[in-house]
């Protein structure tokens, strides 16, 4: 199995913020994380990659657990967090280059790496533009190239269409269905109708607690659209 996340649990004051969350995904699947603001998305995503710490539970990937050997698991896994930072004077390829070399790869491996990762990532010429020239959906192109760079078998990507137009979002969907048969990838986002144009699973998720795990056109049949069904597992509340 690919990833086992569980009973995952985490406060911030009194305030809980996931409450025994528990799943598995294996390699093949893109996984939809939905839930309205506050849910418990992100912070379960955070858990998962390793960059918080949970109160209670584990995550486990590729049998690894990430609280006790973190360094192992994450190479293992690449996260896109929302808003991931690049640096706009620099081009893609000097960009990459740069996270490589911070990962340790030697300047060889780290040009091997770079050009992967570019070719997975479907940069082509834009890779020698300076990255604030670049258009959204090419600068979230970079941030994902970033998270392939060292060609992990689990990707977990924040809101990874978020504020893209409408052709960058279809290039960007299109690339995440070629990365997900290879892969186990994890997609939150707040477009349901991404969720059933790439996902091949939704797992819902409402004040910390997951309210449905199914196939989008399960949960979309069960109220008569996957909006519907969503407002009926979160109380009336919008995706976010």
């Amino acid at each position: 199995m690919l990833l086992q996340v569980e009973d995952l649990r985490k406060r911030f004051g009194r305030r809980v913020a996931v409450d025994g969350v528990s799943f598995s995904l294996d390699v093949g699947e893109i996984v939809g994380f939905l839930g309205p603001n506050g849910a418990g998305k992100t912070t379960t995503m955070r858990m998962i990659a390793g960059y918080l710490e949970p109160d209670d539970g584990r995550v486990r990937v590729f049998n690894i657990d990430v609280a006790q050997d973190r360094a192992r698991a994450q190479q293992r896994l690449g996260y896109l967090p929302e808003g991931a930072p690049l640096y706009g004077e620099m081009t893609p390829w000097t960009f990459l280059r740069f996270i490589a070399e911070t990962r340790g790869m030697s300047k060889d491996k780290a040009r091997v790496a770079v050009r992967r990762a570019a070719q997975d990532a479907s940069l082509g010429e834009a890779i020698e533009r300076p990255i604030e020239s670049l258009s959204k959906g090419y600068r979230r192109r970079v941030g994902l190239a970033a998270a392939l760079l060292h060609d992990p078998m689990l990707l977990i990507l924040d809101e990874p269409t978020d504020g893209l137009d409408p052709n960058q979002r279809t290039s960007v969907r299109d690339l995440i269905r070629r990365l997900g048969k290879e892969r186990g990838l994890i997609i939150s986002t707040h477009s349901l109708e991404e969720v059933e144009a790439v996902c091949t699973r939704a797992i819902i998720i409402n004040d910390g607690r997951i309210v449905a795990d199914a196939r989008p056109a399960e949960l979309a049949a069960r109220e008569g659209g996957l909006e519907a069904a969503f407002r009926t597992l979160t109380g009336g509340e919008k995706a976010a």
